[in-house]
């Protein structure tokens, strides 16, 4: 169903609006925001941003974050890091109805722009939605759906902008995604498992808006030098909190992990014989996972993995329960 839902995204989102068009004086443009989904590549929201106008019967949405998971080697691409994403265009009935069919809220904020700054920022979707230009090389904290919609108005703008909103500011690239994953979640602890010391570093004031619900509150509480409010209406919440299940908590899992171990460990030192299969096999799991992260860290795009403690906490565990079996 969901490749369906996808397949059906994609044939709307290629219909062409790159004829250029000069707007109205009636034309609004708004930042909209949607929820976490349930999929790791959707648990930080997402953003989008609509165009209407009146006059023309125009109502769209420029959405920077289309991607194809049938698309060959979609996995290893994205774990190497150049996994291209590509802007499209859609109705915006069709946008929100798509959303709030996978259960997913779309928040609205009317950005408050003069009629040049509006024709600014439309000509620059326009261009960017041209085939050339389309397809950009996604990256989740630098180059994303985001970050894409913020320097837009940035530049069409020509004017510093000032939130009263820090949220995420000075915090660290880490804390900030265990946010949105849930904290001592698998996919939390997967991730950290491949984030290396750069993920530790305090993010700066802009560096945090890669995340869409920061986006939403910065401009929420953000003016021009001048003191003119850059949203002139919304209708925004905060996002659900992410919930973790005591029993899907990972500390459990690496709980009953030791406990299993330990248990084999006193079998084989009652029956005199280690299971060397066992300690084979996970030793291979254990090098393959070490080798995953020396060619992220060397090879791949992704800013920042590299090693961390977390890579030796089964290992770590393995040993420990394993010398048990020499205890005579």
């Amino acid at each position: 169903m969901r490749k369906i839902l996808l397949s059906i995204l994609l044939i709307i989102a290629s219909f062409s609006w790159a004829a250029p068009r000069q707007l109205s004086d009636s034309a609004q443009i708004y930042l909209l925001t949607c929820t976490p989904g349930n999929q790791v590549w959707s648990k930080y929201g997402h953003t989008g941003i609509r165009v209407t106008d009146n006059t023309q019967q125009l109502d769209i949405v420029f959405n920077y974050g289309i991607f194809d998971l049938t698309s060959d080697d979609f996995y290893i691409k994205f774990v190497y890091g150049e996994t291209y994403y590509q802007l499209g265009i859609e109705s915006y009935r069709y946008f929100v109805n798509f959303y709030r069919h996978i259960g997913r809220t779309t928040y609205w904020q009317e950005l408050n722009l003069t009629p040049s700054q509006k024709q600014q920022i439309f000509d620059a979707l326009l261009l960017n939605y041209q085939p050339a230009n389309r397809y950009y090389l996604y990256n989740f904290v630098f180059d994303n759906c985001a970050t894409r919609p913020y320097h837009l108005i940035k530049s069409a703008l020509q004017d510093t902008i000032i939130s009263s909103y820090h949220g995420y500011e000075g915090t660290t690239f880490r804390q900030a995604i265990t946010h949105y994953t849930g904290h001592n979640s698998w996919v939390d602890f997967g991730i950290n498992l491949v984030f290396g010391n750069r993920a530790d570093q305090p993010m700066t004031n802009e560096q945090r808006l890669f995340l869409p619900e920061e986006l939403m509150n910065y401009m929420a509480q953000a003016q021009l030098s001048d003191g003119t409010p850059l949203v002139k209406s919304q209708h925004i919440a905060a996002f659900p909190p992410a919930i973790v299940p005591w029993y899907t908590n990972c500390w459990w899992g690496i709980l009953l992990f030791a406990l299993l171990m330990l248990a084999l460990s006193l079998y084989d030192r009652r029956r005199h014989h280690l299971s060397w299969g066992v300690d084979m096999a996970l030793g291979i799991v254990y090098l393959l996972l070490i080798a995953l992260v020396i060619f992220l860290t060397c090879f791949s795009c992704h800013p920042l993995v590299g090693f961390n403690w977390r890579l030796i906490v089964l290992p770590f565990i393995h040993i420990c329960t394993r010398i048990v079996y020499t205890f005579r």
